[in-house]
């Protein structure tokens, strides 16, 4: 069952590296969101982020797991630091281990440009990048985003939703609904009214649904 390559071809980009967005004069905050597979808990992504959105150190940590008649048949572990400056990503150190497939990914800012290496390829991108910062809106005006779990930079849409309702902890919340796509990925994002980030769905090969829920 190879379910690194699909179940988890949207969401992980990590996913994998964000957290929800924040006020620019808030200097800490700690997030935890859980993570469910078709409505099945698997594991959390917890986000920590110091200063303020385009300035912000952020450290991130992914950890799900699939089982299949209580054996784990799928196993994710993820870890991201990410340094801001003026918007831009300055440094980013990622580490992740889908199913025994482990992944290296560091990068930094040059006075040229932004130059990536994920230890078989090395790549000078603008000098100007951002993730998929799911905490920071201003990455939903980027054309492309680096995909902190591989390295890539990807052409990216954006969709504006409209306004819409996300169902937390048992209670409707009014929210406004983004879809964001790119080479296999097809996320939708809701945030609430002050722009936080509240949830994420992603759709997987087979109509899986991998979701985030802020806890």
């Amino acid at each position: 069952m190879n379910l690194s390559k699909h179940i988890f071809a949207g969401a992980l980009l990590l996913l994998l590296s964000s957290a929800a967005v924040i006020a620019e004069d808030t200097t800490d905050k700690t997030l935890v969101f859980d993570v469910f597979l078709d409505g099945k808990k698997i594991g959390y992504h917890r986000f920590e982020i110091d200063g303020p959105r385009s300035n912000a150190a952020v450290r991130s940590e992914a950890s799900f797991d699939v089982k299949f008649l209580f054996v784990t048949a799928f196993s994710y572990r993820h870890t991201a630091t990410e340094s801001w400056s003026n918007g831009c990503l300055d440094e980013i150190e990622a580490r992740t281990d889908s199913n025994g497939n482990k992944l290296n990914v560091s990068g930094e800012r040059t006075d040229s440009g932004f130059v990536i290496d994920t230890g078989d390829v090395e790549a000078e991108l603008p000098s100007c990048v951002m993730t998929f910062a799911y905490w920071n809106p201003g990455f939903l005006e980027q054309p492309r985003l680096l995909n902190p779990q591989t390295g890539e930079y990807l052409e990216v849409e954006v969709q504006e939703l409209g306004r819409d309702t996300v169902r937390l902890e048992g209670r409707e919340v009014p929210a406004r609904s983004v879809r964001v796509t790119a080479r296999q990925m097809d996320i939708t994002l809701w945030y609430s009214e002050n722009s936080e980030w509240l949830a994420l769905e992603s759709v997987a090969k087979g109509g899986r649904i991998i979701r985030y829920e802020l806890s």
